[in-house]
């Protein structure tokens, strides 16, 4: 006889072990299937997907590190603090990233145990079935569940022609295992991963240069952050190109070889030590044997839900990078805890409106809600309140002035419509506009909260007294 749980969850990613853990909480008998090792040593099935194991957490160890070694190279000397020239250990930038990855990974089969969540390792597809009785292969098994939970993630997407092998040309994977500072590093999107890693190497002494098809930097990001932004990264040393168009790509012992096409039309060449793909992402659904089913999945590969995550079918979920909405964990994550509670006949929220988008970069970039040219294209009247953190204490005593908070509200209610910062600590202060946002606060909300002092929330405290135009502080 098959195994059976009331609920099973194919994948093992942040949408994925989250809503397993939620469900589990909620009395559930629950089981997570997972078949990718990254790079497991055993080449057993890891938890943690993309995020953990090939994303988010080790890029932000990467990035760390690259800052530490870029403000001794550069930033401790105007603080009056002498080390002499900093030197990269590549290998033990290396290892302490993998060590931080496994303590994570192990952590989720931690709590996997504490939830009494069943963890079967293998590939997950549809056999069969239908309400109440799903039938799922796992590996050699077939398991049965009255509830499934699709979150199989999302990989790289490849350019045509251009053979990705993780050596001389990488994806995400390989751009976080590249095992010495290449002289020349080129990359191939100017997107959140194509400005991360080519930080990352920058800081470490690459000479980066980032080539992006679209014509307009950041052009998801409000039109004020992306300005400040190019101009800060050029500072930077990262030479972006808009508006490129690809050619061939060949690969040597020596390095890599760019054809492309500049704005103007013009044919160029350029070589490279390293080349970084970065041109998104595409969902993880052609291994789900969909049709069997009759699962609705549209020409994008992602599958279609209603607003709380339902498919075409009873009793299936799909959460995270293969439905529609920003390929983000935390966006994963607030999906699939929305889900479990459905399940359970709970009133699950999940409001995409106020997903924050965060850039690691440095400054960081964070944004929540609509942009200013948003506002404008919708033709609705609103006020906007703007402060650099070159007016902050704080910022000021810690060297690190660049930027600014922008806060945009409704002209005739006042309430929050959109935060955008570009500054130190931008992905931490976009957490309190998160807030305000979800509850539907006011900027004169905010404007009367008392922000503790010297600290960089009061930038988003002055933005909002902007708002209103009696900033006291700029």
């Amino acid at each position: 006889m098959a195994k059976q749980f009331d609920v099973l969850v194919i994948g093992g990613g942040p949408g994925g072990y989250v809503s397993a853990i939620r469900a589990a909480q909620l009395g559930f008998s629950v089981a997570c299937c997972e078949s990718s090792p990254y790079a497991d040593p055993k080449r057993e099935p890891r938890l943690g997907g993309t995020c953990l194991n090939v994303g988010c957490i080790p890029s932000k160890a990467l990035l760390h590190t690259s800052h530490l070694f870029s403000e001794a190279a550069h930033g401790f000397a105007a603080q009056g603090i002498s080390v002499g020239t900093p030197a990269i250990d590549v290998p033990t930038m290396l290892a302490r990233k993998n060590g931080i990855v496994d303590q994570l990974t192990t952590g989720i089969k931690g709590l996997f145990k504490k939830n009494k969540v069943t963890l079967l390792k293998g590939h997950g597809a549809f056999a069969g079935g239908g309400e109440g009785a799903w039938q799922v292969k796992i590996g050699e098994e077939v398991v049965e569940a009255k509830q499934i939970i699709i979150a199989t993630g999302s990989r790289a997407r490849h350019l045509p022609g251009v053979s990705v092998d993780n050596v001389m040309v990488c994806d995400n994977v390989g751009a976080l295992d590249i095992a010495a500072v290449p002289k020349k590093l080129a990359i191939i999107g100017a997107g959140v991963i194509g400005l991360e890693m080519g930080s990352v190497w920058r800081r470490l002494g690459s000479e980066v240069t980032i080539l992006e098809a679209l014509p307009d930097f950041l052009s998801v990001a409000d039109a004020d952050i992306a300005s400040e932004a190019a101009r800060v990264f050029k500072k930077q040393g990262l030479d972006i190109h808009l508006g490129v168009s690809i050619g061939e790509v060949r690969t040597s012992p020596e390095g890599v070889s760019i054809a492309y096409t500049d704005k103007d039309g013009a044919a160029q060449q350029m070589g490279a030590d390293r080349l970084i793909v970065s041109v998104g992402r595409v969902p993880n659904t052609d291994g789900l044997n969909a049709e069997a089913v009759g699962l609705k999945i549209d020409e994008r590969g992602r599958i279609d839900v209603d607003a709380h995550c339902r498919t075409n079918l009873p009793g299936v979920w799909a959460v995270g990078d293969v439905v529609r909405g920003p390929m983000l964990a935390h966006k994963a994550m607030e999906e699939a805890v929305m889900v479990a509670e459905r399940i359970a006949g709970q009133a699950g929220h999940c409001n995409l409106d106020t997903i924050p988008y965060v850039v690691y970069t440095h400054p960081e970039i964070a944004w929540v809600g609509k942009t200013e040219q948003q506002l404008k294209t919708e033709g609705v009247a609103y006020l906007a309140g703007k402060i650099p953190f070159m007016a902050n204490g704080r910022a000021l005593g810690m060297g690190d002035t660049t930027g600014f908070v922008k806060m945009l509200a409704d002209a005739e209610t006042d309430r929050i419509l959109g935060v955008h910062i570009i500054g130190a600590g931008a992905s931490e202060l976009i957490a309190e506009a998160v807030v305000a946002m979800e509850f539907g606060a006011a900027s004169e909300d905010l404007a009367r909260i008392c922000h503790a002092h010297p600290t960089l929330s009061e930038v988003m405290h002055e933005a909002a007294l902007a708002c209103d135009k009696r900033p006291l502080h700029f």
